[in-house]
């Protein structure tokens, strides 16, 4: 998925540009090549789908040359993640009905790519053959405020039990039923749910067969379901654009995990721990980058600290940068636009852009 637009991450990310077209780590590859590498070893190239907006196509596919124009799926508007993963999967299973799928946001990170593919490939010989819908929840390193979470259901003792078969949650002790999904948190909840051990944050990354995304959909998003059981006959033809661009913007605006996920009564949840971050803010890359003596984070090679702490810098490559005398600040530079912001007020950055409008 790859559609957003990332504002948190302003003047980087822009509507032009989103955060999964870029190197937000410094290191050469955009969030959205790194993603598609981590597939490498799961599924073939030609296996990999991207579903992102139209006014993405050449972008995407300047960053993966390796991809055809097919596996790009074109977006006429937003409407969120049930719509995009509800055309991608329809189509997918007109190709392929027993078609096993990994639904994954492309502008996260992870840092144990080889944890990552066992994981997914534990998680799709599970769901393989049967109805089941597994997440990844990430097993949290503090009480975090900024993810859902997902509460996995207790071993024994639960009157709901019986809907699972159990026989197939024995075969991987390492995936548990779900009892629910959690919104983001007070600050003393999540330090219960840290506490209690049976809560992980909410990765957004599924794994399910398609025809258990049709069947799902049918039963909790029927009229999104009739609406792309309408395309039938124009997946992979020369009328699926104009049977997206006129039927896409009628499904409702909601996300998968709102219109699907809280309601399901067969979902599983595999907690895992490959150093996973969604980077939805500056603060997130903060915490992932490698930090010098002053605990300052940097992207750019001839960025210079003094008398400077626990910021973060990000620059073009090339540029000159002198900070002197700043404590927990977000240092960005775009190449039109700087921008220095207190890191505790971070949360007023999706609204700067509007400063600059004409």
């Amino acid at each position: 998925m790859a559609g957003g637009i990332g504002s948190r991450f302003w003047p980087m990310s822009t509507v032009d540009t989103p955060k999964q077209f870029l190197d937000i780590l410094g290191i050469g590859k955009s969030l959205l090549q790194l993603t598609v590498e981590r597939f490498v070893g799961i599924c073939p190239i030609e296996n990999v789908w991207i579903v992102t907006s139209e006014k993405y196509k050449d972008l995407t596919l300047e960053q993966l040359p390796q991809l055809s124009s097919n596996q790009v799926l074109l977006e006429p508007c937003m409407r969120n993640t049930a719509p995009c993963i509800a055309y991608a999967a329809w189509k997918i299973k007109k190709k392929c009905p027993v078609a096993n799928l990994v639904i994954s946001p492309a502008d996260h990170i992870v840092l144990n790519t080889c944890e990552f593919q066992r994981v997914i490939n534990e998680s799709l010989k599970f769901t393989k053959n049967s109805d089941h819908i597994v997440t990844l929840g990430i097993k949290p390193s503090r009480p975090e405020t900024g993810y859902g979470y997902v509460q996995r259901r207790p071993e024994k003792g639960d009157r709901k039990r019986e809907c699972f078969d159990d026989s197939i949650v024995k075969n991987n002790n390492e995936i548990y039923p779900v009892e629910a999904f959690k919104e983001k948190p007070d600050l003393e909840t999540a330090k219960e749910y840290l506490a209690d051990g049976n809560y992980f944050w909410n990765a957004g990354i599924f794994i399910w067969e398609a025809s258990t995304v049709e069947k799902v959909y049918g039963q909790y998003l029927p009229q999104m379901a009739d609406l792309f059981d309408g395309g039938d006959e124009y997946w992979s033809t020369d009328q699926e654009q104009a049977f997206i661009n006129e039927q896409f913007p009628n499904c409702e605006k909601i996300s998968v995990d709102y219109g699907i996920m809280e309601k399901a009564e067969n979902i599983h949840v595999y907690p895992a721990d490959f150093g996973w971050s969604d980077l939805g803010t500056w603060g997130s890359l903060y915490d992932r980058l490698p930090k010098n003596q002053g605990s300052n984070a940097i992207v750019g090679e001839q960025v210079k600290m003094i008398d400077s702490e626990e910021c973060i810098v990000h620059v073009p490559e090339g540029k000159r940068v002198v900070i002197q005398g700043l404590k927990n600040y977000i240092i960005a530079e775009s190449k039109e636009i700087l921008m220095i912001c207190d890191k505790a007020n971070e949360q007023e950055i999706r609204d700067f852009a509007g400063l600059f409008k004409d």
